[in-house]
């Protein structure tokens, strides 16, 4: 029972100020209006190790990335695919990532660089800002003693040297070896490995001994030799315009002495091949197999691996099943793929769509610059986006992409310094026009760019109403 007294007093009190205790009613607002009441939140970021790759548009906060770093703990994989519309920002991501990670010294990074201008690759001025000569894969440079690389270099195993051979007819046939074709090449480059001994075996010699199979590969499978030889024919065909056709010169010769396989940053340049032509897939093939068995190797250096247009790698069954091997062993040598693609449905919807899908799944990170609305539906429905990030993408203003970094959903304002500036906006367009803004004008525009996007996720993921009491 309470002291009277206490009793006397609390009514005093009411009396002259009304009820000591009052009941708050719910006010039914919006979460936009609430923002005033309670205190913004951002989702948590990534860490603080690793590199720097610009700003969380929603929260202001820096954004910083890093797979190796990831790897294990927040990521299940390391590899990364980046998918956007041309002139959204892609390959200024790509360079200043680059850049950025070889400021640690224990990285390294090879490039597949299949654009470019004026005769030389994209990355043309990285690679000369850090002293490093591009590796030129150019047929008609080939034959005036150009860069060659050989599928038969005897720093790849007889194995990778077999699968080799196998993908690239299968690529440029556009289907796999039947069982007596693969017999015929198989016999071939066990003579020609058995028996060349004094140089480096080169594809003439594949092709001479398809031609004119020796008795004693007929006798061993109890066959006729012109059977033998009739099996073979499609095969040295298929490897005679290597030799002796469009391609020649690149890959029918021992490879070039000098490529400096431990430079931080090796270009291969890819420019002058036609990236519509059956050459480049076959180009990807022998480049992929070619640094799987000379340049990963178990020293506990961080390697990144990125493919420029690599719809020609995904997009046929035979380079991705090789380049999914190649992924599955990096992984473990502390290898990162970075795939560069403009459309999803560029893979997705051909004939590799089951050795595509095994790719992407392998790609725990995805960034994705502009799409239209209909591109970027069907990405979100592959990818398995949240709707508000499916939403935003087609206003997605250029430098500014939706991060997923395995399922942490972010998006991210990309910022380049002015140091980075000359070296990663290689497109005169872009350079010309971009020279008659005024410093104070750029940065007004990119301001601008910040507040839009960071209004459309405003309304996208916080306009729903709710009751707050």
């Amino acid at each position: 029972m309470r002291d009277p007294l206490s009793v006397l007093t609390d009514a005093f009190t009411a009396f002259l100020f009304g009820k000591v205790e009052t009941t708050r009613l719910p006010v039914r607002t919006s979460t936009g209006q609430a923002q005033a009441v309670y205190l913004p939140t951002a989702a948590p970021g990534l860490g603080d190790s690793g590199v720097i790759i610009g700003r969380e548009v929603y929260s202001g906060k820096g954004y910083i990335y890093d797979p190796f770093q990831l790897y294990g703990q927040q990521l299940p994989a390391p590899h990364w695919l980046v998918l956007g519309e041309s002139g959204n920002g892609k390959s200024a991501l790509e360079k200043t990532y680059v850049l950025r990670q070889l400021r640690f010294r224990d990285r390294q990074v090879v490039v597949l660089d299949a654009q470019g201008e004026d005769g030389v690759g994209e990355w043309n001025l990285i690679a000369q800002e850090l002293g490093i000569t591009p590796i030129r894969l150019d047929p008609m440079a080939a034959l005036d003693m150009g860069i060659r690389l050989n599928p038969l270099d005897p720093a790849i195993t007889t194995t990778g040297q077999l699968a080799l051979l196998r993908t690239i007819i299968e690529v440029a046939m556009g289907h796999g070896l039947d069982e007596r074709s693969g017999f015929a090449l198989k016999v071939a480059h066990a003579y020609v490995n058995e028996t060349i001994v004094e140089r480096q075996p080169i594809l003439t010699d594949i092709v001479e001994q398809l031609r004119h199979p020796e008795p004693e590969s007929a006798e061993a499978m109890n066959v006729d030799i012109e059977d033998v030889r009739a099996w073979g024919l499609d095969v040295a065909l298929v490897l005679d315009r290597l030799v002796d056709g469009d391609l020649r010169g690149m890959f029918d010769g021992p490879t070039t002495v000098g490529i400096d396989l431990d430079a931080p940053l090796i270009v291969f340049d890819l420019s002058h091949i036609d990236r519509n032509s059956i050459a480049m897939p076959i180009l990807m093939a022998i480049v992929g197999v070619w640094l799987e068995h000379t340049w990963i190797r178990p020293d506990r250096k961080k390697r990144i691996f990125l493919v420029e247009e690599a719809w020609h790698i995904i997009a046929s069954p035979f380079v991705a099943q090789l380049f999914q091997r190649l992924l599955k062993f990096g992984r473990r040598l502390g290898l990162s793929f970075v795939a560069v693609v403009h459309h999803l449905s560029d893979v997705v919807d051909g004939a590799a769509a089951k050795e595509a899908a095994a790719i992407l799944k392998m790609a725990s990170t995805r960034t994705i610059y502009a799409q239209k609305a209909d591109e970027a539906r069907a990405t979100g429905r592959v990818l398995g986006l949240p709707r508000w990030a499916v939403e935003i993408i087609p206003s997605l203003s250029p430098g500014i992409a939706v991060w997923d970094v395995n399922g942490n959903v972010q998006v991210v304002k990309h910022l380049v310094t002015e140091t980075e500036r000359p070296l990663v906006f290689t497109d005169r367009a872009m350079t010309e026009s971009s020279s008659d803004l005024t410093d104070d004008a750029l940065r007004a525009a990119e301001l601008e760019a910040e507040e839009r996007a960071a209004a459309f996720v405003e309304q996208h993921m916080g306009d729903s109403e709710s009751t707050v009491a």
